[in-house]
């Protein structure tokens, strides 16, 4: 089986979780899962920086680290990492050959849980001493929730999301995400989460966990510099240089650093927490602000919900009185007027474009809901025109561009940008 003909078929696999197949695919793998050292993350925002951010620090603590992220932005494999190495594509063809059977046995797997099997297996053959590995989505029903006892339970930031599968209320969200707290294991919280979710964590750890959540001390935090490149602060004694923008990348730095404290109380993890800094500086991730050309400077972030885009927010507020030009893309299934209402504030103008999804809302749709919000609002046909337009527009006013609003608008945007830098 070629590269190309295992993700054909990965990507034929249906997409709604259930855990009953999962669960038979892994018996019949004996249960390769069970063998690894693993951090299991849920959240609805922040679950991936944050993911990176702790491996990050393992890795530069020495220790062979899988890292299991989803979705990719350019390279499907992005999504099965060992100490920041994608996964061969040889090596991911043969996994699928293997698999590919035992699946059809197993009846009903969907995409997401055949590549967490076939990530499981990977890590366990590359003899990874612990393994990283998000959500990726909710977390009780989720694939990866056949870990029975990982090192650590995490929840990073919870808010409202894919309100039709987990529920309308933050509460509701926050049960479904905690169903990754096993018994006996700590769970770790960012700090600001929000006070209804964090009744709900501490309630399931004591029902599911040890009884323990631990969250990091945001008032411990020192000496903080932000800039649109990144931030400086000291915590806790650690020297930080963070070189992902804005300050909800502060809070999934200190969740981060508080999961690998939390991991220095196993044995053979001893002192990793020291490597902190080291590994926070040369932590990357895409489509996080990610700063894609300098001159003019234009921007790549992922948001696609209104927390996202309060996020977002933070980060622009970093570029004072610049204009900023927008390409915006988002699905139908997501808050749009409620992310346009915290964004368009911060925008000069916006271009609207339709992101390449079966669940797109269409760039005129969204361009039509900014405009009745007050905003300077076109669409566009295509996402290169936005772009070259956007860039123009941000060179002629001494300005910057972003493009937001989907991971799979960034997922099409950062190639052509990679491209077309200016740098």
């Amino acid at each position: 089986m070629t590269y190309e003909e295992a993700l054909a078929y990965i990507h034929s696999l249906p997409r709604f979780p259930d855990l009953g197949p999962m669960r038979a695919l892994m018996r019949m793998l004996e249960n390769p899962q069970d063998e690894l050292k693993t951090v299991h993350i849920a959240g609805t925002n922040g679950k991936g920086s944050t993911a990176a951010m702790t491996a990050s620090i393992l890795r530069a603590a020495g220790y062979k680290t899988g890292l299991y992220i989803s979705p990719y932005i350019i390279d499907f494999r992005e999504r099965i990492q060992i100490d920041g190495e994608m996964i061969p594509k040889e090596a991911l063809a043969a996994l699928t050959e293997e698999l590919r059977p035992l699946s059809e046995r197993a009846g009903g797997l969907t995409e997401f849980a055949f590549v967490t099997a076939l990530a499981f297996l990977w890590f366990l053959r590359q003899k990874c001493e612990i393994c990283v590995i998000e959500v990726g989505l909710g977390g009780r029903l989720d694939a990866t929730n056949v870990l029975k006892k990982p090192m650590l339970s995490v929840i990073t930031k919870i808010g409202m999301d894919h309100t039709a599968l987990l529920g309308d209320t933050v509460e509701a969200i926050a049960r479904e995400k905690c169903g990754i707290i096993k018994p006996g294991v700590r769970t770790v919280t960012c700090g600001g989460q929000d006070p209804d979710a964090l009744a709900v964590i501490y309630e399931e750890a004591m029902l599911h966990g040890d009884g323990t959540v631990v969250q990091p001390n945001r008032s411990a935090v020192e000496g903080l510099y932000m800039e649109i490149s990144g931030s400086d602060f000291i915590y806790n004694g650690y020297q930080i240089h963070l070189p992902l923008p804005g300050a909800y990348q502060i809070d999934n730095a200190l969740t981060a650093i508080t999961v690998v404290d939390e991991l220095s109380r196993f044995p053979g993890f001893k002192g990793a927490h020291c490597f902190a800094g080291q590994g926070l500086a040369s932590v990357r991730f895409p489509a996080r602000m990610e700063l894609m050309q300098h001159d003019p400077p234009v921007f790549l972030d992922g948001a696609h919900n209104p927390q996202g885009a309060a996020a977002l927010a933070q980060s622009l507020s970093l570029l004072g009185s610049r204009p900023i030009t927008a390409v915006m893309g988002m699905l139908a299934d997501k808050d749009s007027s409620g992310a346009l209402e915290i964004l368009l504030p911060y925008f000069r103008r916006l271009i609207c474009v339709t992101p390449e999804n079966s669940r797109a809302l269409s760039g005129a749709e969204l361009s039509q809901r900014a405009a009745a919000l007050g905003a300077d609002a076109t669409s566009c046909e295509s996402l290169p025109a936005a772009l070259k337009q956007a860039i123009a527009q941000a060179r002629a006013e001494g300005g910057a561009a972003v493009v937001c609003g989907s991971l799979y608008l960034a997922s099409a945007a950062r190639p052509y940008l990679l491209e077309n830098s200016g740098d």
